[in-house]
């Protein structure tokens, strides 16, 4: 059901189902899959491509131009997978073409109120933001990353796999996965245990990642040093693997 008030552009393609609420204005080259739910108020510019079963609300600004003095006009992009809820007042940019072009986000995310996604970020998929977080350009967030309220992200930062910060963060480096931080700004606080737990990760798998973080964290190691002895330890382990290519892809450094 499309309301009577909502302005669509002749150039949008919009699923048969879509529901598109009071008001909202949807823009040429915007495209959004079956079963999404727009409300009230919203406004999506394109280029932008939304996925199927996505739930907007309403004051939403989606597919805007980015926020960056050297964005001259050009045809960027942002994509939006499928089964995300984005809540009100949530804003998300197109990217830039120093930065690829594209703002992307994946699947089954939650994203609270007050959210902004910023031009050329990459979302992963089965993430929560807590309200007001804020990303700056270029941040990589990978699956399954937790963020408490208010947690703001500077640029080119690269958020691990099940990585988890307190409300208030303000998050300079890269985290590795699996582990917790709060701070402003944020320091390690330990392992993301219980999350592990409830995604699956099994007791000799959590114990094996406990030891790689206190040779990170706790054993005073040069950190190349640590970094030696942690890929050591990888081997045979797809979880500690993925801990140790992560240190030594970090471009920012890692949270210390």
């Amino acid at each position: 059901m499309i309301h009577e008030t909502a302005l669509i552009d002749a150039k949008a393609r919009i699923a048969e189902d879509v529901e598109i609420g009071p008001y909202s204005v949807i823009g040429a080259d915007v495209e959004i899959g079956k079963g999404t739910q727009i409300g009230p108020h919203v406004v999506i510019k394109g280029p932008t491509i939304i996925g199927e079963d996505n739930k907007i609300l309403q004051f939403s600004s989606i597919g805007e131009d980015p926020q960056d003095k050297k964005y001259a006009g050009e045809p960027t992009t942002l994509i939006i997978g499928d089964r995300n809820l984005i809540r009100e007042s949530c804003t998300i940019n197109r990217g830039t073409v120093q930065g690829g072009g594209e703002t992307r986000i994946g699947s089954d995310n939650w994203i609270m109120a007050y959210v902004h996604i910023a031009h050329d970020c990459i979302i992963g998929s089965h993430t929560i933001f807590a309200n007001g977080t804020t990303f700056a350009g270029h941040v990589t967030v990978e699956d399954y990353v937790i963020l408490g309220g208010f947690t703001m992200v500077h640029q080119f930062v690269v958020l691990g796999k099940h990585c988890f910060t307190a409300i208030n963060s303000i998050v300079l480096k890269d985290i590795p996965p699996y582990v917790m931080a709060s701070g402003q700004p944020v320091t390690p606080h330990g392992l993301n245990a219980e999350g592990l737990k409830r995604h699956g990760f099994s007791v000799e798998t959590i114990k094996e990642i406990k030891q790689a973080y206190k040779v990170l964290y706790k054993s005073n190691k040069l950190y190349a040093e640590a970094k030696d002895e942690i890929r050591a330890m990888s081997k045979g382990s797809a979880e500690l693997q993925l801990f140790s290519q992560f240190l030594d892809n970090s471009q920012r450094g890692i949270i210390r």
